[in-house]
């Protein structure tokens, strides 16, 4: 069985790595984590300074390879061999990137945090666990806020 489990260093993505460390002692599972980097396309026609966007780029990539660093840290801790993890770089959202790698890589199950690092509120549709539950091909386990703080 394979695990995707997309992290961005948010207080649900660890808390979903976690149930997914479970869940793969349990069951002999291995989990693929990713941070997805989304690229900021469509805005040549802006006056956005190259340098700018050059830094923001690398901005994303940092976080995102701080969000891989701290997950492989925590499966190294708690014993869990990852399949796979890295940082993909897109041009498409986030979800998209999610649902395209679970079904290239043929993942059997997404555990992901209900909510990351957005602004999102609870009302807004539209949030990247809402879209990677809809479209999935495969089983998604969401971990909700309340798991992480009680």
């Amino acid at each position: 069985m394979k695990i995707l489990v997309p992290v961005d260093g948010s207080e649900h993505s660890l808390k979903a790595l976690e149930v997914a460390a479970d869940y793969a002692k349990m069951k002999e599972a291995q989990i693929y984590v990713i941070s997805v980097a989304a690229a900021i396309g469509g805005i040549e026609d802006h006056e956005i300074p190259p340098r700018m966007l050059q830094s923001q780029e690398e901005h994303v990539k940092e976080f995102a390879d701080k969000a891989i660093k701290t997950a492989r840290e925590f499966m190294v801790k708690e014993q869990v061999k990852p399949g796979f993890s890295e940082i993909v770089t897109t041009m498409l959202s986030v979800p998209d990137a999610i649902i395209d790698f679970a079904k290239t890589e043929k993942i059997d199950l997404i555990i992901m945090g209900s909510r990351g690092l957005g602004t999102s509120s609870i009302f807004k549709i539209g949030s990247i666990a809402n879209q990677v539950v809809k479209h999935s091909h495969c089983s998604v386990y969401l971990v909700k806020p309340r798991a992480v703080h009680g």
